[in-house]
């Protein structure tokens, strides 16, 4: 009699007991820890936050990999490719070639000038002088036309940038001081260099420093690469 009495008491107690104690007494009893664990319970808040973050990452053969947050991420840019069209290198190597057909008239147009300079020419002299010239003149004009025309091509090619901007304005400059050479040389015969010799060092002066940057430019392209 008093075990069923007991008995009735323990059952009448968990029926009226809150949700979470009846949930508590329900519960499995793992064997091995003694301790009481609900059905329902989920990871500590702890153990949440402090869980490792991280992103997926598809490898070459479709397969995707889990990436630590913590792992160190390359955050360089890759350079972005630029093309170029076929008339960009055709240019080029009109450039390359006309710049190279260059150098030795420039040291036939010094030779020719300077006997010019020191009175010791004839006319025939005069006539190369001047054929070479408008050689040099011609050949600037097509570095300038492939050279201006390639620059803009290449104006989203970062590497080599400033090289090729250096370039540009020695060339430019060495265009404008050919066309000032041109504007001081003598008209004819009657107007000589010996008429007046500011003149003829002027010509002289500006014609060689056109020459020496131009030069200065050739190699700046030849040895900075």
């Amino acid at each position: 009699m008093l075990l069923n009495v007991a008995t009735l008491s323990l059952l009448l107690t968990v029926v009226s007991a809150p949700d979470s104690v009846r949930r508590v007494l329900s519960s499995p009893v793992a064997a091995d820890s003694g301790r009481v664990t609900p059905r329902d319970s989920t990871p500590p808040l702890g153990r949440r936050t402090m869980a490792r973050v991280g992103f997926a990452a598809e490898t070459g053969n479709g397969v995707a990999i889990e990436q630590s947050a913590d792992a160190p991420i390359d955050t360089t840019q890759r350079r972005h490719a630029v093309e170029y069209s076929d008339w960009y290198y055709k240019r080029l190597t009109i450039h390359k070639a006309a710049s190279y057909a260059t150098i030795p008239l420039f040291a036939a147009e010094y030779v020719l000038g300077d006997k010019l300079y020191n009175g010791t020419a004839s006319s025939s002299t005069r006539s190369a002088h001047q054929a070479v010239a408008a050689g040099i003149g011609v050949l600037f004009g097509v570095n300038t036309v492939t050279g201006v025309w390639n620059l803009w091509e290449s104006r989203h090619e970062s590497e080599g940038r400033a090289r090729r901007t250096t370039h540009a304005v020695l060339m430019l400059a060495a265009d404008a001081g050919f066309v000032a050479t041109a504007a001081l040389a003598p008209e004819g015969e009657e107007d000589s260099f010996e008429a007046n010799s500011n003149d003829r060092s002027r010509h002289r002066a500006v014609a060689v420093t056109s020459m020496g940057v131009s030069l200065a430019s050739y190699l700046m392209m030849y040895f900075w690469k």
